[in-house]
């Protein structure tokens, strides 16, 4: 019996040993992975999953390997809710995401209550870090950077013209346009026209009809790239050849797709092009030797890991309390050059530029 005891002592020794040899950290990453924006859950999903095999790689985070867990909010409010809460259910260290400002700020209730941390990618409304939630955090910049931009440009080079201000109604959409709006009317500029559209219409005869009757020279949307494309296309069908602008949601080439060669000249705002920064040459090269052309949020998606894995490596912990301390009192090197947060969990180098489509493809306005 002794002998016995003394075997499954051992063999229950070994298999502890190997629980903690094989035990793993989980962060997830939540986004649309389906729908009508699934091009930039895919984005963030090679962001994700290559963050994570390159960390694997080397080690894992303190001593630990690192396990992806992929949810898919379809950039739907309610979904987003569903797969914070499943997350949760699976004691994630961390969650990547979202995209979607309408799906981060909710979902960012449910990590807050379950003391999970939060580092959005692309989320740019300003209130998902102005509620100063300790445990959300974001690396690319808000919408009231943005809309100063896309204010002074359209102030700059279209000064005198009449402009239509178009949102989707979104929390990303219609945020991004109001302070659009607000940079124009401080500035003394008002706009032609202020209208509501439907995301997923797919017939906007009617308020192209309205554009043009009232004269518009140059379309602003707050909104996403499947209207975007859209509108461009069916007002050049129809005779108005007013230019479009919008924002990050256009930095993908499903844009291009939509609209075609009507979309030649659309501009948009955007944080640098992290695939043009020598830091992020290895990675993107990586990225392009297996095929893929890590273009929009695909990077960011990348940081918000290499940020969340040097912060937990500082703390020696992957608590979210101890992580989010490190990352408010760190500098993070990444694909996206040094990063560091304020008090809000925002980063402090936004970079925003202004971006033209040209022949399928967009770079910097020269």
């Amino acid at each position: 019996m002794r002998k016995l005891y003394s075997g499954l002592a051992m063999a229950a020794a070994i298999g502890l040993m190997a629980g903690g040899a094989s035990a793993q950290i989980k962060i997830a990453l939540n986004g649309p992975i389906t729908g009508q924006l699934a091009s930039f859950g895919e984005q963030m999903k090679r962001g994700a999953e290559m963050a994570v095999a390159d960390l694997n790689a080397k080690g894992g985070v303190n001593g630990q390997k690192v396990q992806l867990i992929i949810g898919d909010d379809q950039c739907d409010p309610k979904q987003a809710v569903a797969v914070a809460n499943k997350a949760a259910q699976e004691k994630v260290a961390a969650v990547i995401g979202h995209f979607c400002s309408g799906s981060s700020i909710p979902a960012s209730d449910v990590y807050k209550e379950e003391n999970i941390l939060q580092i959005s990618p692309a989320s740019t409304n300003p209130t998902f870090t102005d509620r100063g939630y300790a445990n959300v955090f974001r690396v690319c910049g808000r919408d009231d950077q943005q809309g100063v931009v896309a204010g002074d440009y359209l102030i700059e080079k279209f000064k005198g013209k009449k402009i239509a201000i178009l949102h989707d109604k979104t929390a990303y959409g219609k945020g991004l346009a109001d302070e659009t709006k607000k940079r124009l009317n401080a500035k003394g500029v008002t706009e032609a026209l202020y209208e509501a559209i439907t995301a997923g219409e797919k017939d906007y005869s009617a308020l192209i009809s309205k554009m043009k009757a009232a004269g518009i020279d140059v379309i602003y949307l707050g909104g996403y790239h499947p209207e975007g494309g859209l509108i461009t296309r069916q007002a050049k069908e129809q005779g108005l050849n007013a230019p479009l602008m919008g924002g990050d949601a256009l930095v993908d080439k499903q844009f291009w797709a939509i609209s075609g060669a009507a979309g030649q000249g659309t501009l948009m705002t955007f944080d640098a092009d992290p695939r043009l920064n020598p830091v992020a040459k290895p990675i993107v090269d990586k990225f392009k030797a297996g095929g893929y052309d890590p273009e929009g949020y695909t990077l960011y998606t990348y940081a918000a890991i290499q940020v969340w894995a040097q912060a937990a490596t500082t703390a020696k912990s992957v608590k979210t309390a101890d992580v989010a301390k490190a990352m408010k009192a760190g500098k993070f090197s990444t694909v996206l050059n040094e990063i560091s947060f304020d008090a809000k969990g925002d980063t402090t180098t936004p970079a925003y530029k202004v971006y033209v489509w040209k022949d399928g493809s967009y770079g910097y306005v020269n």
